[in-house]
């Protein structure tokens, strides 16, 4: 049991740290549409929270490399738990400026908290690898549930401006995740038996097609889900005038989706390998635009996100899987630090995309969009096909 202790230490912490993006993915654009100057400027806290992550990829992992995992979790948490505090008070202040700062600090969080998957992979043999990172991903169940549910019922608290309670609550989901990795958090790292401690130059580890497309499935998941993720609450309870709670509904259904396959995404990997999966996320994400074109209901709206959540679970966890055997042990952290600033570097695109496209022509300009970046897809998986005959993990 003690060998998946950062297992199971780190999904706990998840449970609850992990809140924070569905509640401002929620709430951004809706406090955003009433406390903004303009409109096309909705959606920016949550655009800023993702150029937060992108921005502090590279920082947050360098961090780590020098002061360990546990001292980079910690204070990317306690950073997590002020920029709450801070959005609860820009709130009440309606000051926009304020919000959108605490959406970056909250970004800035989450790229601290995505080296979870990382430390995970680390902590396990080789062979245990997809297994446990689709348990870790299993997290994303519980705060798909308990995120948006406190965001909705501490939205409006007596005595209090409207939202401002939702904020409040995510400093207390934060702090539990703090003392939970206080606690019980130790950095480990078990080295494989093939481990190579020499490092490759950076041009010689970015031509590997295996990398390549690693990097491209996590990328084309994230970006494509902030996208499309992003604009749905605007879109539904702003422009097509459904309540919060069927944006709630739906919201937490596309969360729930992006976790539940966890339960056998894993499993397929380890039989199939992270090829066929990253194939099956490409036509999930087909699926996902074939259904929320046009003029979308609420049961477009819902069937569109759930096939986005499945689709991005298994380009994600294939493409971080694949990821993993691509690096030895010296290159570890440069190469995470690079494969983080690209994927949320795009998902930082995605998000700042799409207010500026349903203002100017509509959801379907939204669904028009996500098709480049499928086209780029299919052309790395073309392109890599032949990297995958069977060679030794460069893990």
């Amino acid at each position: 049991m003690d060998k998946y202790r950062t297992l199971i230490v780190l999904t706990i912490a998840q449970c609850f740290g992990h809140t924070a993006a569905p509640i401002l993915v929620l709430l951004g654009g809706i406090v955003g549409a009433q406390i903004a100057p303009s409109p096309d400027l909705a959606t920016l806290p949550i655009a800023v929270q993702i150029l937060g992550i992108a921005s502090s990829a590279i920082p947050a992992s360098m961090f780590m490399s020098r002061a360990g995992r546990k001292a980079g979790f910690l204070a990317g948490t306690a950073l997590a738990i002020c920029a709450a505090l801070l959005a609860a008070y820009a709130i009440s202040r309606a000051s926009f400026a304020l919000f959108v700062f605490a959406g970056f600090l909250i970004g800035v969080y989450i790229a601290f908290m995505q080296q979870f998957r990382f430390a995970v992979a680390e902590s396990v043999p080789s062979e245990l690898i997809p297994r446990s990172l689709s348990i870790l991903m299993l997290a994303g169940i519980v705060s798909a549930l308990l995120g948006p549910e406190v965001g909705r019922r501490f939205s409006d608290v007596e005595g209090l401006p409207l939202y401002v309670g939702s904020f409040l609550g995510l400093a207390a989901l934060l702090s539990i995740s703090f003392f939970i990795l206080l606690l019980f958090y130790r950095n480990t790292y078990i080295e494989s038996e093939t481990q190579n401690d020499s490092t490759r130059s950076l041009t010689e580890i970015l031509k590997q097609p295996k990398l390549m497309l690693a990097v491209t499935a996590a990328a084309i998941a994230y970006s494509v889900m902030a996208l499309v993720m992003t604009a749905t609450p605007l879109s539904m309870h702003e422009i097509d005038n459904f309540s919060l709670e069927a944006t709630t509904r739906v919201i937490q259904s596309h969360i729930l989706a992006m976790y539940l396959p966890s339960f056998f995404s894993g499993a397929l990997i380890t039989r199939f390998g992270p090829l066929k999966v990253i194939k099956i996320g490409f036509v999930l994400m087909l699926v996902c635009v074939s259904i929320g074109w046009g003029k979308p209901e609420f049961f477009h709206y819902l069937g569109a996100l759930i096939f986005l959540g499945v689709g991005w679970n298994f380009l994600f966890l294939g493409g971080t899987t694949l990821l993993t055997q691509c690096y030895r042990s010296a290159e570890r952290f440069k190469v995470q630090a690079i494969n983080d600033f690209l994927v949320f570097g795009l998902q930082g695109v995605g998000s700042l995309s799409a207010g500026v496209l349903l203002a100017a022509i509509g959801w379907n300009g939204v669904m028009v969009f996500v098709l480049p970046a499928l086209l780029v897809l299919a052309l790395v998986l073309w392109f890599a096909r032949n990297g995958f005959a069977p060679t030794p993990s460069a893990r």
